[in-house]
């Protein structure tokens, strides 16, 4: 029993840790770097460097209970194991946004300018990702994420408890898309939500809550973008080049 509750001590310890360092290194690299809606995602190389960092910043603190658990069934580096398989799903799926994003600029897109059509088709994903919230499929994703238990070893689960994870949050990482990928601000605000369906003992009651935010804030950015509080709009101000 000590035992066990040293290795969960210890692996709550390690994502917590893991949290700060990849905070610490996001707010280094992404200060000043928030063009708005429709951000340039740089080089696939620069991407998946911030994209891994940001996702363990993010991601880690919620994904303790999981890793306490898969902790107890394996005996040697259970954390290490799990967090690569748990980020390996997100860098999936980060993998998938930038590809969509890359064809979606492939194309003549000139109706989605900022000017123009922007904030309407961002206030339709934001929309949408509110509505998200209340499917069948998120109430499952969530039970599963808040239940833990996974079979298999360390990195089995880790990829299970990822695709759980994908399945509850995606949505919320998709308007973090929409918003600004690269502000400081709505990445803690998103990690906030999160955070609270995952972790806190009656977090699955404020999945309501945050799909009304959600359809508000969607309307809210079609109709008035520019006065959303800790909305960039994009050109309105300069941003750092990144890498490519």
């Amino acid at each position: 029993m000590t035992e066990h509750l040293m290795a969960r001590s210890r692996t709550t310890i390690v994502l917590v840790a893991g949290a700060v360092a990849g905070w610490a290194v996001t707010v280094d690299r992404m200060r000043g770097m928030d063009a708005g809606p429709g951000t340039d995602l740089g080089g696939l190389g620069w991407y998946l460097g911030i994209w891994v960092t940001t996702t363990a910043a993010m991601m880690l603190p919620t994904a303790a209970p999981a890793a306490r658990h898969a902790a107890r069934l394996e005996r040697r580096l259970p954390t290490l194991l799990f967090t690569a398989g748990y980020l390996a799903v997100w860098t999936g799926y980060g993998l998938l946004a930038y590809s969509v994003f890359r064809l979606v600029t492939s194309f003549d897109v000139g109706w989605l300018a900022w000017d123009r059509g922007g904030p309407y088709a961002a206030g339709v994903v934001i929309v949408a990702a509110g509505l998200y919230e209340l499917t069948p499929l998120k109430r499952l994703s969530l039970r599963r994420c808040r239940s833990t238990p996974h079979g298999g070893d360390a990195f089995r689960s880790g990829l299970a408890h990822g695709l759980d994870c994908v399945g509850c949050s995606g949505a919320l990482m998709a308007v973090l898309f929409v918003l600004g990928v690269m502000s400081l601000f709505w990445m803690a605000v998103v990690a906030v939500a999160i955070f609270t369906e995952k972790v806190l003992p009656r977090g699955p009651r404020f999945a309501p809550v945050f799909a009304a935010a959600m359809v508000a804030l969607g309307i809210w950015v079609a109709v008035s973008p520019g006065s959303v509080p800790g909305l960039t709009e994009p050109g309105s101000s300069p941003s750092m080049e990144m890498g490519s």
